[in-house]
């Protein structure tokens, strides 16, 4: 399915890039070619209604569920709280580096694209640091639902949770419903997602229609230099793990050539974690750390996905003209880092967190689908990198617990 689904996508990316050349080609009247990317980008606006249709329910029900099972982590005592130390660490580490070769590489800022200047204008006078602390605790979560204000959704999310979490046992079957809620909206982002090809497909026909193939250059400079970015990441997060279990990072990087291979090659995390664990363990992260690592990692620690929201949501913001101030990118920051945990299991789960930061900074959401024609080809490399990232998460938590053995035979 995975593998038909992304056949789909380059489909509807090829048929865009025929499309949009042709009526370049043919339709020499500004006006005219204005007109002719409109009605392409009508098959866009409603995937983006869509996507922004399921963004509040979404984060609410992972959300509130995810926090509220946090309890059983911090059950574990001092493991799950070195656990969280490490994946916070990770992922703060992982944003910021994103959001720093983004800023310095300017991938999107060769588009040129429309309706930065009103974007940039609207930012700059709504986000005031004043004005921010005030906007993120809401009169009404029903308000902030309909509006789709994220970090008033997240504010009473935490709370939910957090008390959730608290009252345990009395509130199971309120957690349970929280629960079918985060199934019920994951099968409708399911659905929603099979609208991808053809939202690809009006996305590069208007954007070829008015800028030519003359995009395809700054695609491959997206790619190319995002996969850059994950390789100084490797690099931080193969340090990292050198700083805590010394020289046998290295074995355990070459031990997991394998799950790594299959994590890049479906481009999915899950299809990783069966022969992940099964490394770790032989490499000699005991059964009780590598089993709690993990899973909890997949929702807390995907430093592959954390490195792509920021860099992605910079480049929409270049292509747009849309100018971030510091203040801003630290919020950008903040708010990436919470509304990313829970959602792992999300399909394209980047794509969601990152459509809630565009509205939420007034970046144009229509920048969203120029992403996602190259997203799956950014997914594999994302996805080997969380479970990289994981894997030293869990081989260092062990290390620290004195429950790393001496690794079994791996004809290393």
């Amino acid at each position: 399915m995975p593998r038909r689904f992304t056949l789909y996508i380059l489909l509807g990316m090829v048929l865009g890039l025929v499309a949009g050349w042709l009526c370049h080609g043919a339709i020499h009247d500004p006006v005219a070619v204005k007109d002719a990317a409109g009605y392409f980008s009508l098959i866009t606006d409603v995937f983006l209604r869509l996507i922004k249709m399921i963004i509040a329910p979404l984060v609410i029900a992972t959300l509130i569920g995810g926090i509220a099972h946090m309890g059983d982590a911090a059950s574990v005592g001092r493991v799950g709280l070195k656990t969280m130390a490490w994946f916070l660490t990770a992922s703060f580490a992982s944003l910021l580096i994103g959001l720093v070769l983004a800023s310095l590489l300017h991938p999107g800022s060769g588009l040129h694209l429309a309706a930065g200047a009103a974007a940039a204008s609207d930012v700059q006078s709504s986000l005031s640091l004043k004005d921010f602390v005030a906007h993120v605790f809401p009169t009404s979560v029903i308000d902030a639902m309909g509006k789709n204000e994220i970090l008033q959704i997240v504010v009473f999310s935490v709370f939910a949770g957090v008390a959730m979490g608290a009252l345990g046992e009395r509130v199971r079957g309120l957690l349970t419903l929280v629960e079918q809620v985060g199934h019920l909206m994951l099968k409708v982002t399911n659905y929603v997602m099979l609208f991808a090809p053809l939202a690809v497909f009006g996305a590069i026909a208007a954007t070829v229609t008015t800028q030519g193939l003359g995009i395809l250059a700054t695609y491959a400079v997206f790619v190319g230099e995002f996969y850059s970015a994950l390789g100084f990441l490797w690099t931080v997060i193969v340090l990292a793990g050198f700083l805590v279990i010394g020289p046998r990072v290295f074995a355990l990087v070459k031990s997991l050539r394998e799950p790594l291979l299959l994590a890049f090659s479906t481009a999915t995390s899950e299809a990783a974690y069966p022969l992940t664990l099964e490394r770790l363990e032989e490499f000699g992260v005991s059964n009780r750390v590598a089993s709690f690592v993990l899973p909890l990692g997949y929702s807390f620690n995907l430093d592959g996905s954390m490195i792509y929201c920021t860099f992605a949501t910079l480049f929409i913001a270049q292509a747009y003209g849309v100018h971030l101030t510091l203040s801003q990118l630290m919020s950008m920051m903040l708010i990436l880092m919470v509304t990313s945990k829970g959602i792992a299991g999300v399909p394209r789960a980047s794509l969601v967190v990152i459509a809630a930061t565009l509205a939420y900074f007034k970046i144009p959401e229509s920048g969203l689908v120029l992403i996602l024609a190259v997203d799956h080809f950014l997914d594999m490399g994302r996805t080997a990198t969380n479970v990289l990232g994981n894997s030293v998460a869990a081989s260092a938590v062990a290390k620290w617990e004195g429950q790393l053995r001496a690794p079994q035979a791996l004809g290393l």
